[in-house]
């Protein structure tokens, strides 16, 4: 893991199928509408109190599950809202907050490293530009582009594996990598679900569209993927 890198391999193991199907643009359309009726603002699983311990919170989170990450960050939070207030907390006592996730002393490290910068380069705030936020430790471009989302409600798309899935899957948007997903839905996605487009998407990957056991007889834009080997609930 290099300092900058905050998330999944840049290549996951699951890949595209040659030549496989796209969605059309209405289909596209349908698929956010659906998800959309159901969910109208979808939220983030990570708890967070401001832009702050956003960035924290997601660093934290690579190779990690939120809920671990929320059990952790919830006494750490009760402490800790600036970029001077981990400084002050220390590295020793951070290590001891976070020990339970995974990593845990290169990420409190780089939390360290980057609260430091914060603070000497941007007078404890928190940029609202990815190539800024990018030369934080711990911070890559799926970091970023969460906290440009999530804190200051632009329409960004963070591609973890659960949406890297969902868009080959689906045929929404097949790549090869994580960037390449990332580009060709910004091209995909209608305008007004941008906002909230990353988080459907994620959501529907860890709850429904599964890496094994896809839950296609519930799904509720079955009617517009162009998954093939569609799956019945077992037993049928």
């Amino acid at each position: 893991m290099t300092p900058n890198d905050d998330s999944s391999p840049a290549t996951p193991a699951w890949q595209p199928k040659p030549r496989q199907r796209v969605m059309t643009d209405a289909q596209v359309e349908e698929f956010f509408r659906a998800l959309s009726a159901i969910e109208p603002e979808p939220k983030g699983e990570l708890n967070f109190t401001n832009p702050y311990t956003l960035l924290v919170a997601v660093a934290l989170s690579a190779q990690a599950t939120d809920i671990g990450v929320n059990k952790a960050t919830g006494p750490l939070f009760a402490r800790v809202s600036t970029p001077q207030n981990m400084l002050d907390l220390g590295e020793t006592a951070l290590i001891e907050h976070i020990k339970s996730i995974g990593l845990y002393k290169t990420k409190a490290k780089n939390v360290m490293a980057a609260a430091q910068i914060l603070v000497e380069r941007f007078d404890g705030q928190v940029p609202h530009e990815r190539a800024a936020l990018e030369t934080l430790p711990g911070v890559g471009r799926k970091t970023a582009n969460v906290v440009l989302n999530m804190a200051f409600g632009q329409t960004t798309i963070a591609v973890d594996t659960h949406l890297f899935r969902v868009a080959n899957r689906t045929g929404m948007a097949a790549g090869k990598t994580p960037l390449a997903v990332e580009l060709k839905l910004e091209q995909r996605v209608p305008a007004h679900y941008g906002l909230h487009a990353h988080h459907w998407l994620i959501l529907h990957g860890r709850y429904i569209c599964k890496a094994r056991s896809p839950e296609c007889w519930r799904c509720p834009v079955a009617h517009v993927c162009l998954f093939k080997d569609k799956t019945q609930p077992k037993g049928r």
